[in-house]
Protein backbone atom coordinates (compact mmCIF):
# COMPACT_ATOMS: atom_id res chain seq x y z
CA UNK A 1 0.00 0.00 0.00
CA UNK A 2 1.10 3.30 -0.90
CA UNK A 3 1.94 6.09 1.50
CA UNK A 4 3.08 9.38 1.51
CA UNK A 5 3.19 11.36 5.25
CA UNK A 6 4.02 14.95 5.25
CA UNK A 7 5.01 16.92 8.32
CA UNK A 8 6.40 20.04 9.27
CA UNK A 9 3.85 22.80 8.19
CA UNK A 10 2.74 25.28 11.16
CA UNK A 11 2.66 28.98 11.34
CA UNK A 12 5.63 30.93 10.55
CA UNK A 13 5.90 34.98 10.80
CA UNK A 14 7.22 36.15 6.85
CA UNK A 15 10.81 36.21 6.65
CA UNK A 16 11.31 32.70 8.33
CA UNK A 17 11.55 29.27 7.94
CA UNK A 18 10.39 25.84 7.64
CA UNK A 19 11.13 22.08 6.80
CA UNK A 20 8.38 20.12 5.43
CA UNK A 21 8.80 15.97 5.10
CA UNK A 22 7.37 13.69 3.08
CA UNK A 23 7.93 10.09 3.91
CA UNK A 24 7.21 7.48 1.52
CA UNK A 25 6.30 3.61 1.55
CA UNK A 26 4.83 1.27 -0.46
CA UNK A 27 6.64 1.76 -3.86
CA UNK A 28 10.69 1.88 -5.63
CA UNK A 29 11.05 5.43 -3.79
CA UNK A 30 14.83 6.24 -5.45
CA UNK A 31 13.58 5.69 -9.22
CA UNK A 32 10.27 7.85 -8.83
CA UNK A 33 9.80 11.72 -9.61
CA UNK A 34 9.38 13.13 -6.07
CA UNK A 35 7.61 16.49 -5.87
CA UNK A 36 5.67 19.20 -3.61
CA UNK A 37 2.68 20.87 -5.30
CA UNK A 38 0.32 23.55 -2.81
CA UNK A 39 -3.08 25.10 -3.34
CA UNK A 40 -3.60 28.29 -1.82
CA UNK A 41 -6.61 29.40 -0.73
CA UNK A 42 -9.41 30.00 -3.33
CA UNK A 43 -7.11 28.55 -5.82
CA UNK A 44 -5.89 25.75 -8.08
CA UNK A 45 -3.19 23.05 -6.98
CA UNK A 46 0.13 24.28 -8.44
CA UNK A 47 3.28 23.13 -8.89
CA UNK A 48 6.45 23.98 -6.48
CA UNK A 49 9.24 21.88 -6.51
CA UNK A 50 10.69 18.67 -8.18
CA UNK A 51 13.41 16.02 -7.61
CA UNK A 52 13.92 13.53 -10.31
CA UNK A 53 16.62 11.32 -11.49
CA UNK A 54 17.46 9.58 -8.51
CA UNK A 55 17.81 13.08 -6.92
CA UNK A 56 20.64 14.44 -9.12
CA UNK A 57 17.88 16.80 -11.03
CA UNK A 58 15.60 19.80 -9.60
CA UNK A 59 13.34 22.17 -10.87
CA UNK A 60 11.58 25.27 -9.50
CA UNK A 61 8.69 27.01 -9.78
CA UNK A 62 9.86 30.52 -10.29
CA UNK A 63 8.43 32.25 -7.43
CA UNK A 64 10.21 30.35 -4.66
CA UNK A 65 13.72 29.94 -6.82
CA UNK A 66 16.47 31.05 -4.45
CA UNK A 67 14.05 30.51 -1.35
CA UNK A 68 13.27 26.87 -1.69
CA UNK A 69 15.53 24.00 -1.98
CA UNK A 70 14.12 20.24 -2.53
CA UNK A 71 16.23 17.37 -1.55
CA UNK A 72 15.58 13.65 -0.84
CA UNK A 73 17.27 11.05 1.39
CA UNK A 74 16.72 7.60 -0.54
CA UNK A 75 17.33 5.34 2.21
CA UNK A 76 14.72 7.06 4.06
CA UNK A 77 12.58 7.09 1.55
CA UNK A 78 11.70 11.08 2.35
CA UNK A 79 11.53 13.97 0.68
CA UNK A 80 12.15 17.73 2.01
CA UNK A 81 11.30 21.39 0.98
CA UNK A 82 13.37 23.50 2.95
CA UNK A 83 11.66 26.68 2.90
CA UNK A 84 13.56 30.37 3.44
CA UNK A 85 12.30 33.66 3.58
CA UNK A 86 8.14 33.28 3.89
CA UNK A 87 6.12 35.06 2.91
CA UNK A 88 2.80 35.60 3.55
CA UNK A 89 1.79 34.54 -0.42
CA UNK A 90 3.38 31.13 0.37
CA UNK A 91 0.74 30.48 2.71
CA UNK A 92 -1.45 27.27 1.52
CA UNK A 93 -1.65 23.65 1.76
CA UNK A 94 1.22 21.91 0.79
CA UNK A 95 0.63 18.30 -0.83
CA UNK A 96 3.79 15.58 -1.30
CA UNK A 97 3.54 13.98 -4.95
CA UNK A 98 5.55 10.76 -6.45
CA UNK A 99 5.28 9.55 -9.95
CA UNK A 100 6.68 6.21 -10.68
CA UNK A 101 7.47 4.70 -13.83
CA UNK A 102 6.46 1.09 -15.41
CA UNK A 103 3.34 1.52 -15.14
CA UNK A 104 3.33 5.74 -14.56
CA UNK A 105 1.18 5.79 -11.54
CA UNK A 106 1.05 9.23 -9.48
CA UNK A 107 0.39 9.25 -5.79
CA UNK A 108 -0.52 12.20 -3.35
CA UNK A 109 -0.20 12.82 0.20
CA UNK A 110 -3.07 14.29 2.29
CA UNK A 111 -1.26 17.88 2.68
CA UNK A 112 0.10 19.72 5.41
CA UNK A 113 -0.79 23.69 6.06
CA UNK A 114 1.63 26.59 5.97
CA UNK A 115 0.46 29.79 7.30
CA UNK A 116 2.63 32.77 6.86
CA UNK A 117 1.72 35.51 8.70
CA UNK A 118 2.38 38.32 11.21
Amino acid sequence: QVQLVESGGGWVQPGGSLRLSCAASGFTFSTAAMSWYRQRPGQVREFVASSFNGGRSTNYENSVKGRFTISRDNVKRTVYLQMNNLKPEDTAVYYCNAVKSYPQTTYWGQGTQVTVSS
